[in-house]
């Protein structure tokens, strides 16, 4: 086939018209139009290329909406949803209904998983770890999180989160996306879309997934957690590695330099450009970008790894495995370095939270492992002067059963998934501190004061960030696509300083 007339024949209605009606158009009104008036274009598009010419991530026009209290997010997900009953829900009276069924009147119907609805009991499983009061805000914390407890008066716990996904797959999709169907863009991604990064150096948003050590098997993770769905992939969210290299082929290969590298980017932009200009496919533009993302990344990527710098006192702040690359501990570490350095989102998922049996002893592993690290993220923020305008949320995909999952004993027992409500906290960036939202049930099964939806959720996270959700819509598919989706959502004020 003629490659000129296999060219015609991949190119849409849109790049035809693009590249003869509109654009004789456009010449025949440029001719129409004074000289004066096109120097005034001119100089208006050069004084507004000027503005951006420093950013590599700018943002969107009109972006932020409003003066935003946060600039960047820092997302801890602990993937497999851990025990709001045995974390921060404190229900003392349970201890009396040990091994007693759930009331038909509280479950009320609700579909449970088929992991725990041929059971012939659902047999009430009181946490056995201890609950106190701490701070000024007198938040009531479990046993499990002795370093967690020492940060409750920056926090905000909402105990009333609920979800319309019972299973993990659709669940996570759900929490990261806004929709439970594969294919949307992920929070992270609609944050790198709207506001861009003020880093020239580093992607806009940046996933870490760190190792755990529960000793059951772990939740997959699916890359659609932090895609970008149907905006460009150049927002997908870049995952660095938990062991070796953070990123494969950040090193040049033995005898090839710096100025060699530069050459060959180069040589491959001018052929990408020269694809782009037959074909307009918007995405070979995203590929140059990434290549020279990929390029300035061996620079940033090793020093931004290098904790050699970092004060001895923050790195004992962070514990013992702050050293040890892939380790939680590591990986919030490199989250505050991230901020610092003007990634705009960064998202740290922590697996092995799936606790269906032998939750007393793996569900002490996974707090040993983010505990004392996620309470110096909130205290090195802070003290650093970044905790004002960086949002910090910690949370996972849905909840865990009052019921125990399999044989239940005083020293042992599993909980099984629950969507009605589940524990998130937030701190930093516009988030009242030192507050307990919402209430549950003396069963933590229904919240019955101020719940909080998903949708409600991210309304306020976008709101933190200053977005207003309604307004912040991308065209596919012939809808107005929204992180929030088409449900009623609400910005929870009441949590907001």
């Amino acid at each position: 086939m003629d490659p000129l007339f296999a060219h015609d024949l991949l190119q849409t209605r849109r790049q035809f018209f693009g590249h003869s009606g509109l654009r004789l158009g456009g010449l025949a009104l440029a001719s129409m139009l004074g000289r004066a008036n096109a120097a005034t274009s001119a100089n208006s598009a050069i004084s507004a290329a000027a503005a951006e010419a420093g950013r590599i991530h700018p943002a969107l026009a009109g972006f932020p909406h409003f003066a935003p209290k946060a600039k960047r997010l820092i997302y801890l997900h602990m993937n497999g949803a851990p025990s709001q009953l045995d974390l921060f829900d404190y229900k003392p009276k349970l201890a009396e209904q040990f091994d007693k069924d759930l009331p038909d009147s509280i479950r009320n119907g609700q579909r449970i998983t088929t992991m725990t609805s041929g059971q012939t009991r659902l047999p009430i499983a009181p946490t056995m770890f201890k609950f106190e009061q701490h701070g000024k805000c007198g938040m009531w914390v479990s046993e499990l999180l002795p370093k967690i407890s020492e940060i409750v008066d920056d926090i905000a716990l909402i105990k009333t989160v609920n979800t319309t996904a019972i299973n993990h797959d659709p669940a996570c999709t759900f929490v990261m996306t806004g929709s439970e169907v594969p294919g949307k863009a992920s929070l992270g991604s609609w944050l790198s879309y709207g506001l861009g990064s003020e880093s020239n150096d580093l992607p806009a948003f940046v996933v870490l997934t760190p190792t755990w050590s529960a000793k059951a098997n772990a939740q997959a993770l699916f890359t659609r957690m932090w895609s970008s769905g149907f905006l460009s992939t150049n927002h997908t969210g870049v995952a660095l590695r938990a062991v070796g290299d953070p990123v494969l082929f950040v090193q040049n290969p033995p005898g090839v330099d710096t100025g060699d590298r530069r050459t060959m980017l180069d040589a491959l932009g001018q052929l990408n450009e020269l694809n782009f200009q037959r074909f307009a496919d918007p995405e070979i533009h995203t590929r140059i970008s990434q290549y020279e993302m990929a390029f300035r990344m061996q620079r940033s990527v090793p020093e931004l790894t290098d904790l050699t710098g970092e004060d001895p006192a923050t790195l004992e702040l962070y514990g013992p495995e702050v050293k040890k690359p892939g380790t939680f501990a590591a990986s919030a570490i490199l989250a505050r370095r991230l901020a610092e350095r003007g990634v705009r989102v960064v998202q740290v998922l922590h697996r092995g939270w799936d606790q269906h049996g032998s939750l007393p002893s793996d569900i002490r592993l996974q707090c040993g492992d983010v505990d004392q690290a996620t309470a110096a993220l909130v205290k090195d923020l802070k003290q650093r002067g970044m905790l004002e305008d960086t949002l910090v949320v910690w949370g996972g995909e849905f909840g865990r059963t009052v019921y125990s999952q399999g044989t239940l004993t005083k020293s042992n027992y599993g909980r099984d998934h629950h969507p009605r409500n589940f524990c998130m906290w937030m701190a930093g960036g516009g988030v009242k501190p030192g507050l307990v939202y919402g209430e549950t049930d003396e069963f933590s099964y229904n919240a019955v004061e101020n719940p909080v939806s998903l949708y409600d959720l991210n309304a306020t996270i976008l709101h933190c960030m200053g977005i207003d959700h309604a307004r912040f819509t991308y065209k596919f598919q012939g809808l107005d696509q929204r992180l929030t989706g088409v449900e009623p959502a609400k910005v929870v004020k009441d949590i907001l300083a």
